[in-house]
């Protein structure tokens, strides 16, 4: 059956191939870009930033995980939202002053909320938890402490030192704050110390109060290739005794492969894994031991992680209503649920959906989320952006635009469309369009030294 589904598919992108379609010299730079898709970016921009000015508690400089009036804040979404409020700035939307005001309230609140091991801690051995109460800043849910919500909270704050460079007192104060809350981060803390775990020396997902084992630690760790990349780089560049460890763990379990000819790629379902390090790390021409291995930078990874989800879009092998070449993108989203559920279509809430070949779909149940394709705009910019504005085009009047921008999914054979905007989702649009026109975040993220020392420690080198 296996041997079946391949010849089909290989005889579907033969001929016209894929590689006709995906050659390099497709790639659309910005400035080449038609007027209309210039506009049509400006919008998309300006509309979503609107998220990250009112989905917020601005005393404590934190962003809520989502636009639903009960929601928390989310550290992930805080993290996204330094830089997204310095490209406001630079744009006009806000001021400058007010740019800065947020991100020193977010600074000041880190460094005067409780780090202990107390249940109702911010934070504890300088992490943060997933989720905080916006009233308090205190841990909600019984949550984890999350090492990926921290780590893309330090992303933003090392985006943030580097930024701010100028001489005045909120410039200084901003830079000092955010080295005294990179300075106190102990990842050591977070490696899987019990030699009979599948994860022994693996840097661990986070931690629990409540639990007894393994000192607290989740027993799962990061490994293969995901959205925490940017972990070990900073880990390694912070200092960390177990950084090698730790990396040589994520790296282990590595898979290549590819759903198309010539899309062969390090793989993970859920387009987030290849978006979430990158709204940060510049990989364009930098190369780790995997890298050397197949002869490609992450950069170019996630292109074809981003095209292998178009073409599955445009397959489309369970027939969904509405997916196709422009209306595709399969990442963690909400999603219809079970009361949406007729004949034989099963719908689920919010999951990680993915799909990184034939036999690794995550939860294809025909829901799509913009952002997919709208975290991909620097990769692969002659394929997301039509698509986006295909979705906008055909979905925007019927709900999916709204105003924060894109609503966070929609399912077409469930006639459902989301009712919220998530902020990891919402963040990427803003970033990575940023980035795709100018550099923007990129440029000064990887000014710093941390990320400087973490990347030359790993074996990051340029390929000669």
């Amino acid at each position: 059956m296996r041997y079946l589904t391949s010849l089909v598919i290989m005889v579907m992108f033969s001929g016209c191939s894929v590689a006709q379609m995906y050659a390099p010299e497709k790639y659309v730079k910005y400035e080449n870009l038609p007027n209309d898709q210039k506009l049509f970016l400006d919008t998309l921009q300006r509309q979503t930033f609107e998220f990250f000015l009112h989905e917020i508690e601005p005393s404590k400089g934190l962003v809520k995980d989502r636009s639903a009036d009960w929601s928390p804040a989310s550290m992930a979404s805080t993290g996204f939202g330094v830089p997204v409020w310095a490209i406001g700035a630079e744009k006009g939307w806000i001021t400058k002053d007010r740019a800065e005001e947020l991100t020193l309230n977010l600074i000041r609140f880190l460094l005067s909320s409780e780090q202990s091991a107390a249940a109702d801690a911010t934070g504890y051995k300088g992490f943060y938890y997933h989720f905080v109460d916006l009233k308090h800043g205190k841990r909600e849910w019984k949550c984890e402490l999350s090492t990926i919500d921290s780590g893309l909270l330090f992303a933003g704050l090392i985006f943030a030192r580097n930024y701010y460079n100028g001489d005045s007192d909120a410039h200084k104060e901003i830079r000092e704050g955010v080295t005294k809350i990179l300075e106190r981060a102990d990842w050591d803390f977070f490696t899987i110390t019990n030699e009979k775990s599948d994860f022994f020396n693996g840097l661990s997902m986070g931690w629990h109060p409540e639990r007894q084992e393994n000192n607290g630690l989740i027993d799962h760790c990061w490994w293969g290739y995901n959205e925490a990349l940017v972990l070990f780089i900073m880990a390694a560049g912070s200092g960390s005794k177990d950084y090698q460890k730790q990396y040589d763990r994520w790296l282990r379990d590595y898979e290549w492969g590819a759903a198309y000819p010539e899309l062969d790629h390090y793989l993970f379902a859920p387009l987030f894994g290849h978006q979430y390090s990158h709204l940060f790390v510049d990989f364009r021409g930098i190369y780790d031991i995997k890298n050397r291995e197949r002869g490609i930078d992450y950069w170019e990874n996630t292109r074809r992680a981003t095209y292998t989800q178009q073409l599955f879009g445009k397959e489309n092998p369970k027939k969904w209503k509405g997916m196709d070449s422009l209306t595709w993108g399969l990442t963690a989203c909400d999603g219809p649920g079970a009361k949406y559920n007729y004949d034989n279509y099963k719908f689920l809430d919010y999951s990680a959906r993915g799909f990184a070949k034939h036999d690794q779909q995550w939860n294809d149940d025909g829901t799509i989320a913009p952002t997919a394709a709208g975290g991909s705009i620097p990769f692969a910019p002659e394929i997301t952006i039509p698509a986006l504005i295909n979705m906008k085009n055909k979905y925007g009047g019927q709900g999916l635009w709204g105003k924060y921008g894109f609503q966070d999914s929609f399912n077409p054979t469930a006639n459902w469309i989301a009712t919220d905007c998530i902020g990891i989702d919402q963040g990427p649009f803003i970033i990575m369009i940023e980035n795709y026109k100018s550099d923007f975040v990129w440029k000064y993220f990887m000014q710093d030294p941390i990320i400087q020392a973490g990347l030359k420690k790993l074996g990051y080198t340029s390929r000669k």
